[in-house]
């Protein structure tokens, strides 16, 4: 999992990085990585975001935009499982 944040902090470069490790109202432990920005509008926990904003079409990535996300995480994952073969 740290490996995974690491790779989530490297590609996206936020201000901070929260973990959530949830297991209670799923049959499975799962985690949730949240890259924080000083600018997030709510500095609680995410969850005290309105609801609407979270599924705004406004700020929803366009399938281009999803795909340069996907690109630097598993550019950035890449280079840290290279790093630990060598």
């Amino acid at each position: 999992m740290s490996l995974v944040a690491e790779a989530v902090f490297n590609a996206f470069v936020p201000d901070k990085l929260n973990y959530e490790l949830l297991g209670n109202g799923d049959s499975h432990m799962h985690w949730h990585l949240f890259p924080r920005r000083a600018s997030d509008q709510v500095h609680g926990p995410v969850w005290w975001t309105d609801k609407t904003l979270m599924s705004s079409d406004d700020v929803k990535p366009s399938g281009e935009q999803l795909e340069t996300m996907q690109t630097l995480l598993l550019g950035a994952l890449e280079k840290l499982t290279d790093n630990l073969s060598r």
